[in-house]
């Protein structure tokens, strides 16, 4: 059996909400960042990063979010999360990693700046500049990458939860979302979603 290692209002959010549209069998283990526990000897002989998510297999640990998401959809074809055809994974693939490389590097930079310089300046310098990298990303995102009402247009597929985690910081991020209206009008449809409702009860138990 699957299971995924996550901690709440981190983006392995994503993979919660992609194995609940599996319709695999899964379990879950959740880590206390207050705590550390990423940082745990226990946790790092799973993922020496530190990081969420992990997704533990009977092949072994994956880690890296568009990788779990690309997994999850290709082990579960019958739910069919990712197109089949060649150019357009590679589409779903080019989105999740513009998410993974860029939007959410601009978010952290907010919050994790000590990963890229140790001067407190340079902190709140970064901090400062997050409003308007994550508005950037942003207009893309809703002006040329998301075809709605899904991202690859009619077809929904594992980057619509990707989609969705950072869409539900851009507030914390200083931004109003209500500004992209594809990106508000798709957060509206996810939530509407029963995998979205039980991974965010299982992300708040």
């Amino acid at each position: 059996m699957l299971t995924l290692y996550f901690a709440p209002h981190t983006c392995a959010l994503a993979s919660l909400i992609a194995l609940e549209e599996s319709g695999l069998p899964f379990k879950t283990k959740k880590l206390n960042f207050a705590e550390t526990e990423q940082r745990s000897p226990e946790y790092l002989e799973i993922n020496p990063k530190g990081r969420v998510p992990a997704l533990v297999t009977d092949r072994g640990v994956l880690t890296e979010t568009p990788a779990i998401l690309a997994f999850i959809a290709q082990v579960a074809p019958t739910a069919q999360l990712a197109p089949l055809d060649p150019f357009e994974f590679a589409r779903m693939q080019a989105f999740n990693n513009y998410i993974c490389s860029t939007v959410h590097v601009n978010h952290a930079h907010g919050r994790r700046g000590s990963r890229w310089a140790d001067d407190p300046a340079a902190h709140e310098a970064m901090k400062a500049k997050v409003p308007q990298t994550m508005t950037e990303c942003f207009e893309i995102i809703d002006e040329k990458m998301l075809e709605g009402p899904w991202v690859m247009g009619e077809y929904y597929s594992v980057a619509d939860p990707y989609l969705f985690v950072m869409t539900g910081w851009l507030r914390s991020d200083g931004v109003d979302p209500a500004r992209f209206r594809k990106a508000t009008a798709h957060y509206a449809q996810m939530m509407e979603r029963p995998a979205v409702q039980r991974a965010l009860e299982l992300e708040q138990a």
